[in-house]
C-alpha cells in the first residue's frame, strides 16, 4: 500500500466515503435520532467510541488469530466484540449519564447491529490498512456519522417550522430530505482521486 497520511484518510472517511451519505450504512440511527440536535451528538459520540474501540479489538484479532486460516470467523467475531463493547458503553451510560441513557432509548442497543460500524471494522482489513490507518479511519468514519446526523438534524428541525403540504409530512419528506442531503455529498466524490 502506498503511503497514505493519516489527513487524507481522516478527510477521505468524512467526506468522500462518509458511512451515512455515501455508502448508506448505518440509515437506521440516522433517521430515527435525528430529530432533534442533542440526541443526534449523543448517539454520534456514542458510534465514534464504538466504532474506534471495536477497530482497536477487531483489527489485532483479524492480523492475529483470524488470517489466514480462520477469515470465514470475520463476521461472527467482529459481531461479538462490537456488542459486547455497545453492552459496556450501555452499563456506563446507565450509571454515569442516565439522561443520556434515556434520551438514545432503544437505539443504544441498536448500534450493536449499526451496519456501519460493522462496515467500518471490515472495511479496514479489506482496505489494508495497518493498525494506526484504521483507527484514524474509524474515527473518521464516526465524525462523518456525526457530521452526516448533525446535518439531518438541523433539515428535521427546519422541517418543523416548514409549510409542509399534507401528503408529505413525516416519512416522505424525511426521506426526500435524507436524499437531498446524500446528494450534496456527491459533490466531494472527486476529493481523493
Amino acid at each position: 500500500m502506498n503511503k497514505v497520511t493519516i489527513a487524507s484518510i481522516l478527510l477521505a472517511s468524512i467526506l468522500t466515503n462518509n458511512m451515512v451519505l455515501s455508502k448508506f450504512l448505518g440509515i437506521c440511527p440516522f433517521l430515527g435520532v435525528s430529530k432533534k440536535t442533542n440526541t443526534a451528538v449523543s448517539m454520534s459520540v456514542a458510534v465514534i467510541l464504538v466504532m474506534v474501540l471495536s477497530t482497536a479489538v477487531t483489527h489485532p484479532i483479524y492480523t492475529y488469530i483470524l488470517a489466514p486460516k480462520y477469515v470465514y470467523l470475520e463476521t461472527i467475531v467482529f459481531i461479538l466484540v462490537i456488542a459486547a463493547i455497545v453492552q459496556l458503553l450501555e452499563i456506563v451510560l446507565k450509571k454515569f449519564l442516565p439522561p443520556v441513557y434515556k434520551s438514545l432509548g432503544i437505539y443504544l442497543p441498536l448500534i450493536t447491529t449499526n451496519c456501519a460500524v460493522l462496515g467500518i471494522t471490515m472495511l479496514n482489513i479489506t482496505d489494508g490498512l495497518n493498525f494506526v490507518q484504521s483507527l484514524f479511519n474509524a474515527l473518521g468514519a464516526g465524525l462523518g456519522f456525526m457530521l452526516a446526523m448533525l446535518l439531518f438534524s438541523g433539515v428535521r428541525e427546519r422541517l418543523e417550522t416548514a409549510d409542509i403540504p399534507e401528503f408529505m409530512k413525516g416519512l416522505p419528506i424525511t426521506l426526500v430530505s435524507a436524499a437531498i442531503v446524500a446528494l450534496s455529498f456527491l459533490g466531494f466524490a472527486g476529493i481523493g482521486g
